[in-house]
């Protein structure tokens, strides 16, 4: 692999020297009120990208995978039954924790390229007279299969049944590229990594809670203790954490907010947009397909691509490392071996994915695809050429 190549993995993604710079700092006293001058913005900044006046933001020295169980242990208790729909790699681990911690879960088994039921949840929430779901699980952007699910229909379902049950999102692989309204949704609990469109490394947590989750808090019993907003917030209201926090890259996130406001979230979500278009207008001239099964569907941060019945698409993954020095993702789960993944998200520019199309090219030809060289980036040029947006300043 080489580290002058940018990867074109779903996470973690590339990240800019300004932001590596800011994550770069010397030590100082986390108890001290200059640490509260780095936390306070930071969290501010995650108000914003959520679209959100009012979140509670707390973010935990961990991953995506932390901030599932800070949702779970913090507003559930042990028994409680919640509704989750199986669509890929991403929403079965999340059950899979809920299973686990002792969770009843109330599975809607969806097939992989497609995105969340909402008439089915609709409909399941509807008959639940007793309110026994105490929450709905709801994978934003399933990054294994490239699939995104519509959380305002989600929503709507809810109230369509006037249940009261909690809204639990994975936004992972969404928040800070694509278009997420905590707010407007009526997201109850949030869940995002910095290693995504936050443009950072490994080790954030990021969760926004409602007010109704922060209630829900009260009364939660299942254990926690690393992962406790309670504590957490006791540690916010004096400047500091409850344990060692990572001031490194809560510095860094303070700054990678500053730059996704200053480039504006719109413009944000319309360049992930826009050179998604590109990859997917590159994977038609290839003749091949994508994992989701329609547009309506199609993620803005990840691409999975079919490859040929009896074509192991993981062959992919490993000649361009071995003979590029370029990443791309593997497929997981249901569809490892049959896709593999163009991640386009987070530090990135139309220039930037057409180098990772070209080696996509040049690793199919090797491998005897039936792939002309040049057609996937003619057409992602086209595509960048007729929808370019306007030069900005370098931040």
């Amino acid at each position: 692999m080489s580290f002058q190549n940018p990867v074109f993995i779903p996470g973690p993604t590339n990240i800019p020297e300004r932001l590596r710079k800011a994550c770069d700092m010397p030590t100082i006293d986390h108890r001290s009120p200059l640490f509260g001058q780095i936390l306070h913005p930071a969290r501010e900044g995650v108000r914003k990208v959520l679209k959100s006046d009012s979140a509670e933001v707390f973010i935990f020295p961990s991953t995506g995978t932390g901030g599932w169980e800070t949702a779970l242990s913090n507003c559930l208790s042990a028994g409680d039954t919640v509704l989750a729909a199986r669509n890929g790699m991403f929403s079965h681990r999340w059950i899979d924790m809920c299973q686990r911690h002792g969770l009843n879960v109330e599975i809607v088994e969806t097939p992989w390229g497609h995105g969340l039921p909402a008439d089915r949840y609709e409909e399941i929430l509807t008959a639940d007279t007793g309110h026994r779901i105490k929450a709905v699980l709801a994978t934003h952007n399933e990054t294994a299969t490239g699939v995104k699910s519509d959380i305002a229909a989600v929503r709507r379902a809810l109230d369509a049944a006037g249940h009261p049950a909690l809204l639990f999102v994975d936004g992972v692989s969404s928040i800070a590229s694509m278009d997420f309204r905590f707010d407007e949704w009526g997201v109850d609990v949030a869940v995002a990594g910095s290693q995504k469109g936050f443009m950072l490394p490994p080790g954030l947590a990021i969760t926004g809670f409602s007010a109704k989750a922060m209630e829900a808090t009260k009364t939660a019993t299942l254990p926690r203790t690393f992962f406790d907003v309670a504590d957490m917030a006791k540690g916010y209201a004096n400047n500091a954490y409850p344990y060692t926090p990572a001031v490194g890259l809560l510095n860094g996130l303070n700054e990678a907010c500053g730059m996704l406001l200053a480039e504006g979230l719109e413009s944000v979500f319309a360049r992930h947009h826009r050179i998604a278009e590109g990859v997917r207008a590159a994977v038609g001239a290839w003749g091949l397909e994508l994992c989701a099964v329609s547009p309506d569907v199609y993620s803005d941060t990840v691409s999975a691509i079919r490859t040929p019945e009896g074509f192991n698409a993981t062959r992919i993954v490993e000649h361009a490392a071995s003979a590029y020095g370029v990443a791309f993702g593997t497929g997981l789960g249901e569809v490892a071996g049959k896709v593999f993944r163009i991640g386009h998200l987070g530090s990135l520019t139309d220039v930037m994915a057409l180098s990772g199309i070209a080696t996509a090219e040049m690793v199919m030809a090797d491998l005897g695809l039936d792939i002309r060289l040049g057609s996937g980036v003619a057409a992602a040029q086209d595509y960048y050429r007729a929808n370019r947006a306007p030069l900005r300043a370098a931040a």
